[in-house]
């Protein structure tokens, strides 16, 4: 409990019991949001010592489908807020884990979730050695989505097509005069005073200048006209984290949704030697993300709003994650298949290809590793899951209505 309480002192306070009301619905729901308790556990044990830019919250929701800059849907990996260079095993260990908690949460036995977690071993591995074989060039070009098939990912793509930024103009705002203003859903969506929203704005100006100029380009046909605070995931609820809804030109009909969001040190930062600790946070995300991508979002970029660092990309433009309901039977196994895939593309573009399948082999013994790993984490997950609840029973923890 001591590193939960902790991290939430560097959070909003009142919007802490909203956190813990949404780790507290599962033991997925509780693992999501704690990176932290993770990172100091894999900190405590043995490492390979082989870096990599690690993702640092991989699991089985934060990858998923968003819009490259080519209007092409692409599937990778999402959320970077965590990401640094430290140890490729780190990401493995925290995906496995998450695969065994959302089988779980799904309704599969555990010999199913440790299936899936040799299947994603056993495809990290074998992605690897090819890998390892491709000129660097290969595989920077390498791209999930030409080999993308099957129910399970494809229902991700599906989802991500319906996800437009005029979908999130109906859901976010309503009318007001000519134009659309955020509407009011108090604590998710709320409306800041007008000294917070002007200085968010002028926020715009320097991340302007992190953008490639093409990019520039693009988001100068755009005028910011409304400002929100937005209450978002489970990991960074408590974060300030803003939404500016800009239109083109003097209509309503082209819309363009940003999200500012605070970047606070990755929770890996106290254990690891890197000069991303020291850099300006919402850089460090963008500098990892665009290390692990083939394609990232066009208008990511990073500013500062009152001496904090803050990251800024596109809200809800094609992104969509994986539904629980689909991690069922044989959907765990072939969403597990893409997970492998995945994160060892993103680490083979940030480290030794080579290095790594040198050290993984071509036996199964890393991958029954892995698996019996995962299954014992999720146990110790789920003990102190029941500890967490037994605290918000107690008092000891504030948990508020979720608000999901």
């Amino acid at each position: 409990m001591g590193i939960i309480l902790a991290v939430n002192r560097q959070r909003i306070p009142e919007l802490v019991p909203i956190k813990m009301a949404r780790m507290a619905v599962s033991p997925f729901g509780f693992f999501r949001g704690n990176v932290a308790v993770m990172a100091a556990d894999l900190a405590s044990l043995p490492a390979t010592g082989i870096p990599v830019q690690i993702c640092g919250d991989a699991h089985v929701h934060n990858l998923g489908a968003y819009s490259a800059p080519d209007g092409r849907l692409v599937f990778d990996i999402n959320d970077f807020d965590e990401t640094i260079r430290a140890y490729w095993e780190w990401d493995l260990k925290r995906l496995a884990t998450s695969l065994v908690l959302a089988g779980r949460e799904a309704g599969n036995p555990d010999r199913h979730c440790r299936q899936s977690v040799l299947v994603c071993a056993n495809d990290y591995r074998t992605k690897m050695l090819e890998f390892s074989k491709m000129t660097c060039i290969e595989v920077h070009k390498y791209r999930i989505h030409r080999q993308f098939s099957g129910k399970t990912g494809s229902s991700v793509l599906r989802r991500a097509e319906r996800e437009t930024p005029d979908r999130t103009l109906m859901k976010l705002t309503v009318p007001h005069g000519q134009s659309q203003m955020f509407k009011e859903d108090k604590p998710v969506l709320s409306r800041p005073g007008k000294s917070m929203a002007s200085e968010v704005l002028r926020s715009l100006k320097p991340y302007r200048d992190t953008l490639p100029e093409s990019s520039q380009q693009a988001l100068s046909f755009y005028r910011p006209v409304d400002v929100a605070f937005k209450v978002v995931g489970i990991g960074s609820v408590g974060t300030h984290d803003y939404v500016v809804l800009h239109f083109a030109g003097d209509g309503t009909r082209d819309p363009l949704f940003l999200q500012i969001k605070e970047a606070l040190k990755s929770a890996y930062a106290p254990y690891v030697k890197s000069a991303e600790t020291a850099m300006h946070q919402g850089q460090r995300v963008v500098h990892g993300q665009r290390l692990f991508e083939i394609q990232s979002d066009m208008m990511l970029g990073w500013t500062s709003i009152k001496g904090s660092d803050y990251l800024v990309r596109q809200l809800s433009d094609h992104k969509a994650s994986i539904d629980d309901d689909r991690l069922r039977g044989a959907g765990l196994i072939e969403y597990a298949t893409i997970c492998g895939e995945v994160l060892a593309k993103g680490h083979a573009r940030s480290g030794d290809p080579a290095v790594l399948a040198g050290y993984l082999g071509v036996s199964d013994r890393w991958d029954r590793a892995l698996a019996k790993f995962a299954l014992t984490y999720a146990e110790q997950t789920t003990h102190d899951y029941d500890l967490f609840k037994r605290s918000i029973r107690g008092g000891t923890v504030a948990a508020g209505k979720s608000f999901l």
